[in-house]
């Protein structure tokens, strides 16, 4: 199974993930992730339909108990993990996940996309 995760801003557009996604690597994968609390955005949402992926919702618990490699300041303030991205993308795999891709920023600085790789599920 592999996952892009995602953070962003609530001012980000579908533009902003897509350029973090195309930053991180794009790989072919099986569903995004991102904070439960913002997995409904409509930039999200449409982010997903545009992709043809399912959207995983990650709880506020579940991001802050994953470690993560990138230690954010404003992530660890905001969020209390050191990135969104990451910790959504290792959380929704669960045990046995592996970033591909450390947290990438999309140029307009709005969304982080980072890539796991986990289990066949």
């Amino acid at each position: 199974m592999i996952v892009a995760g995602f953070g962003f801003r609530s001012a980000a557009t579908v533009q902003s993930l897509a350029d973090a996604f195309v930053i991180a690597g794009s790989k072919t994968i099986d569903a995004i992730a991102t904070a439960d609390d913002k997995s409904k955005q409509v930039a999200f949402v449409t982010f997903a339909k545009t992709i043809g992926a399912r959207i995983i919702p990650i709880s506020a618990l579940n991001l802050a108990q994953t470690e993560t490699p990138t230690k954010s300041q404003a992530s660890q303030t905001h969020r209390d993990t050191g990135s969104v991205a990451e910790a959504a993308a290792l959380a929704a795999i669960g045990k046995g996940a592996k970033l591909l891709a450390p947290r990438s920023i999309s140029q307009d600085r709005m969304a982080t996309c980072a890539i796991a790789q986990g289990p066949k599920t």
